[in-house]
């Protein structure tokens, strides 16, 4: 370490140690008027909170006395337990000028509680007359703690008056004492850099000199000054920094290509987002649906179940090849048909399902597995609840560039917040025979055509809901080149 340095540190060290001894002391000062100005506050807060306590105990006797509900009831007795939880707080105030007065408000507080009860008993029994009675008596005992508050405060004022005033006086001292130190410190620090200035500026020029090439990009040149004080240590550091830039360079161009691979992986990062959310097969629908068609060929004739089988097979043979690929919306709404025989012959009359599909929007290009899923959560929230069922709309029509497929029903409604849920993508409960949920068909329809407005909602309580898929006519070249890739 050379001369240069040990004066630096020193005088570091020494402006160091001084400001954090003042920055301590100066911490620990306002600490503790913070503390005494709490104290002061807390006890003026204490009491006031006490009078306005006592005067919610008579507003709320007076509503339990002119409507005497459950609701009342319990302001009351909340309003009672705070009087009660406040007489903890205010005995804790007590000191030697305020003994008696405090005395007499705790038994003030006493005397509010039991009127209070009383009160209530004499509720309990019908008697007006002495409810009312009591009623008075709680008024006038509020009135006397309301009087009895601002003595108390009063003494307080005066027995912390001269406190306050010490404190003051003591602020303003600090504050005199940290504008010397602040003067003082100043002038050190303008003498020493004065006195280490001196020695620095002549070697200086030599280093001057050499940062110029730099800053001029020239990087292949080395920083070289003569010596062994700070000045030639500092060439070296410019000489490292140097070194560093040009790593730095070298650094850059190998992100460029980290980037563009990057750029590749996100490609592939969204197929196997889109190939995970619909990789699922929920048993419990086979279930249902294996059981709904064992009933029917229990009771009557074989044919309609083998046409019920024959949809059922339409199906999984559907999820089985359609997983990884994009289709046509006229092959989805062809397993949605299916879908919705098997429902009919599971609700009979109890579920109505219309069409109405232009036939020019059936060769665009939508996600397997799409429309079934909202379709399915109609049948759960609006129909199965319903003793006499309900009815669910599918239209299929052209919308401006697009294409629009609306699936309404008459069921009970969504409540805002599960609307959120959907279109926010956060995950549901619920489960459904593809074992992809709505929030799911949501996600795979904004990362197959890489748009965020694919899907708008509209439900009222009562009257059922109206869900609308935005579907574009190009947009799913790139998820297919993906999946043929995969």
């Amino acid at each position: 370490m050379t001369y240069i340095q040990k004066k630096i540190l020193t005088l570091i060290t020494v402006v160091m140690i001084i400001m954090s001894a003042i920055w301590l002391a100066l911490t620990y000062y306002n600490y503790r008027t913070h503390e005494q100005y709490n104290d002061i506050l807390q006890r003026y807060l204490g009491m006031n909170e006490v009078s306005r306590n006592s005067q919610q105990v008579v507003t709320d006797l007076n509503n339990y006395m002119v409507e005497s509900t459950d609701g009342n009831l319990a302001k009351l007795h909340e309003s009672k337990e705070k009087m009660k939880d406040g007489k903890t707080v205010v005995d804790g105030l007590r000191n030697r000028d305020n003994d008696f007065t405090l005395s007499n408000y705790l038994n003030l507080i006493d005397s509010l509680v039991e009127t209070t009860d009383r009160f209530l008993l004499f509720q309990e029994e019908n008697d007006a007359e002495a409810s009312a009675r009591e009623f008075a008596e709680a008024n006038r005992i509020s009135g006397y703690i309301s009087e009895t508050t601002l003595t108390l405060i009063d003494k307080e004022l005066t027995t912390y008056n001269v406190r306050y005033r010490g404190i003051m006086e003591q602020s303003a001292e600090v504050i005199k004492l940290g504008i010397w130190v602040l003067l003082l410190i100043t002038c050190l620090l303008l003498i020493a850099s004065y006195w280490f200035s001196l020695g620095i500026t002549r070697p200086v020029f030599k280093l001057t000199k050499a940062a110029n090439e730099l800053s001029r990009g020239n990087f292949s040149q080395e920083v070289k000054v003569e010596g062994n004080d700070e000045i030639a240590f500092l060439a070296k550091t410019f000489d490292r920094m140097r070194i560093n830039i040009n790593n730095l360079i070298s650094e850059m161009k190998q992100k460029a290509a980290l980037e563009r691979e990057l750029q590749e992986s996100k490609l592939l990062l969204q197929e196997s987002q889109f190939r995970s959310l619909q990789s699922q097969i929920n048993p419990h629908f086979l279930f249902n649906t294996l059981n709904t068609l064992s009933k029917k060929a229990y009771m009557e004739g074989s044919e309609e179940t083998s046409d019920l089988l024959v949809s059922v097979a339409g199906i999984l043979r559907y999820n089985l090849k359609r997983q990884n690929r994009s289709v046509t919306l006229g092959d989805e709404i062809a397993v949605l048909l299916q879908y919705m025989d098997i429902q009919k012959a599971r609700f009979a009359d109890r579920l109505q399902f219309t069409t109405d599909i232009a036939p020019s929007c059936l060769d665009a290009k939508i996600p397997a597995l799409t429309l079934q899923p909202i379709v399915e959560n109609a049948v759960i929230h609006a129909v199965e609840p319903q003793e006499d069922g309900g009815s669910i709309r599918f239209r299929v029509y052209e919308e401006g560039d697009g294409i629009a497929v609306e699936i309404s029903d008459d069921g009970a409604g969504m409540p805002r917040e599960k609307i959120r849920q959907i279109v926010e993508e956060e995950a549901l409960p619920e489960g459904h025979s593809t074992g992809i949920g709505f929030s799911n068909v949501v996600k795979r329809l904004r990362l197959f055509y890489g748009v965020e407005d694919v899907i708008a909602i509209e439900s009222e309580e009562g009257k059922g809901t109206t869900i609308t898929l935005r579907i574009k006519r190009e947009g799913a070249e790139n998820h297919d080149q993906i999946a043929h890739r995969g």
